[in-house]
Order: structure tokens, then C-alpha cells, then sequence
């Protein structure tokens, strides 16, 4: 199968580094520094189980994704749009498209422009970063994911993209209600993520700060709220559920935080503005998120004027 993965970054490039080291003909698009070393020397793929290297093509033209018959949609969420509507021209009528991004809404986005029919979900379980250009690290657990279709005659899509990630050595489960899951992941983000960048910590540290793990807390337990006046359905204790699961992952720097040490945007639109919003929306009040929400999107514009001001 030939595949594309648009922002082969610390998701991206780990996933799709598999599905080539599998035998897989893959595309790579990236940009910046990662992308030159990687078009230089191929990628490197550095983890506590196995190291390996991949060529394959590396780009940053979307032309070169014709005839790819699956997209790993892994860009940042602030770039969807963007990146599906340059994508778009050069794709198959019947490409599939996965994304393998943080949040629920990309979904939506995805789907106004290639069609419902066409876009899988994925909730996406790695710890991965980009350790220097043209190298991803994968530490911690074993990366999982969990697939699946928007409609419901995608599912043989679903279990057809899904057996093509077990084959490759990725922990890989199909689910008959994949948004479902994409909120347990998003709860997760957005207990996590906003707070880690605010305070410049990992995981672990939010867990053993009193102080920080009661607003660690208080935010899943807003977010709670929201979902639950979405239609979803989970228990009002959930939060303990998410606590626990952050062990899993303390020695952790979010993505969030490593895109603030990066200097880069970071996606606090997609993983806590989103859910703010909505909160308005539904009459749900969100305190804690709203101020995490407003210390974030006053740094990210700081830096960007300060950012304008040099350039």
C-alpha cells in the first residue's frame, strides 16, 4: 500500500516509519529543520525496544502525495484546513484518510472537506518526540492505537487500515464508537496537556504537587461536565480513572509543553479552547480550564508579536 503522512513529526513520523520499515511505500511530509535532515539522511526511529532506520520519500510539496491510497493525517490541529485543502487535489477519490490528532473536532473539519465516508478516527497512545531533526524517541509505553470509521459503512475501512498497523508492529484495537474513545483521550489532553505548559512541568510533578494535582483534578472534572452535556456518558468519578492513567505517563512531557520549550504554537484551541467554548455554549461553567485557557492563548500571542517584532 502507498501512504502519505502529512506532519511527520513525533506521531506521524513514528507511525509511519513503521508502516515502511514493514515494507510499505511511504511519503513523508514535514517542514523546517526535520525535514531537511530527514530528505538528507532518511529518519531514525530511537526506542527503549528497538532502533531502526527508514528512507522513503521525503517532501514538503503536497503533490507528491498522488496515489497514495492512505493518509495519516497527523499536522497539528491549528493547521487542518490548511493542509487538507492543499491536500486535496492531488488525492484519489477513494484515499482514506486517518488522523491521528489530539481533540474531537478535527473530525469534523476533515470530513466538510474529503467527505465523511472517507476519514477514520484514531486515538493515538505514544510517548514521542521529536529528539533532534531527523530523529523521533519513543519512550515509555508500548504506543497503541484504537481505530475507527465515522459512518458506518467505513468499517471495513477501519478493519482493513487496522490489520495494516498490526502486521506492522503496532498494538492495534478497532472500536464501533471511535468518538467515544477520542473523548477518553481528549479528557486525558486537556487534564494534562494546558496545565504542563502553564507550569513547565512532566506528569509526575502535576501528580505530586497538592496543589497542582487539585487543578489537574478540578479541569477533568469540568471537562467531564462538557462531554457529559454532549451526549456522552461517563461517570462523574471518571477524573480518578484519568489520574491513574497519568502514571502511566509521568516522566512525560506533553505535547503541549514540548511545543512551548520548541517555541512553537501550541494546540490549546483543540485540547482545552474547544471545550470552553462549548461549555459557554451549553451553559457549563468551566473556571479552572477558562483561566488555564486564557494564561496560554495570552503567552502564544506574546510570543507571536514578539516573533513579528524581530522578523
Amino acid at each position: 500500500m502507498k501512504i502519505g503522512v502529512a506532519g511527520a513529526g513525533a506521531v506521524g513520523g513514528y507511525f509511519g516509519a513503521k508502516l515502511a520499515n514493514a515494507g510499505h511505500s511511504v511519503v513523508f511530509l514535514a517542514r523546517g529543520r526535520h525535514y531537511e535532515k530527514m530528505h538528507e539522511k532518511g529518519l531514525q526511529i530511537k526506542s527503549e525496544t528497538e532502533n531502526f532506520h527508514v528512507d522513503g520519500t521525503f517532501t514538503d510539496q503536497y503533490e507528491d502525495f498522488e496515489g497514495v491510497d492512505l493518509v495519516l493525517f497527523s499536522v497539528k490541529s491549528i493547521d487542518t484546513q490548511e493542509t487538507a485543502r492543499k491536500l486535496l487535489p492531488y488525492l484519489k477519490e477513494d484515499t482514506l484518510i486517518l488522523t491521528l490528532q489530539n481533540g474531537v473536532d478535527n473530525e469534523e473539519t476533515l470530513s466538510e472537506i474529503f467527505g465523511k465516508e472517507r476519514i477514520l478516527s484514531a486515538a493515538t497512545y505514544i510517548q514521542s518526540s521529536i529528539k533532534e531533526p531527523g530523529v523521533v524517541e519513543h519512550i515509555g509505553m508500548i504506543p497503541r492505537l484504537v481505530i475507527g470509521s465515522l459512518e458506518s459503512n467505513g468499517l471495513n475501512h477501519a478493519e482493513k487500515v487496522a490489520t495494516l498497523f498490526q502486521n506492522a508492529g503496532i498494538e492495534t484495537y478497532q472500536s464501533s464508537n471511535i468518538m467515544n474513545q477520542k473523548w477518553k483521550k481528549l479528557l486525558w489532553n486537556v487534564t494534562f496537556n494546558p496545565l504542563s505548559a502553564v507550569a513547565g512541568t512532566q506528569v509526575g510533578e502535576i501528580l505530586d504537587d497538592a496543589g497542582l494535582r487539585v487543578t489537574a483534578e478540578s479541569i477533568c472534572k469540568e471537562a467531564i461536565s462538557v462531554a457529559n452535556r454532549m451526549e456522552n456518558d461517563f461517570d462523574v468519578n471518571f477524573y480518578e480513572t484519568i489520574m491513574e492513567q497519568g502514571k502511566i505517563a509521568r516522566n512525560h512531557k506533553t505535547s503541549m509543553l514540548q511545543d512551548k520549550l520548541s517555541g512553537k504554537q501550541m494546540e490549546y484551541e483543540s485540547i482545552c479552547g474547544y471545550i470552553v467554548k462549548k461549555g459557554q455554549e451549553l451553559d457549563v461553567s468551566t473556571p479552572v480550564l477558562e483561566t488555564i485557557y486564557s494564561l496560554l492563548k495570552f503567552s502564544d500571542s506574546a510570543k507571536l508579536e514578539k516573533n513579528q517584532k524581530v522578523n
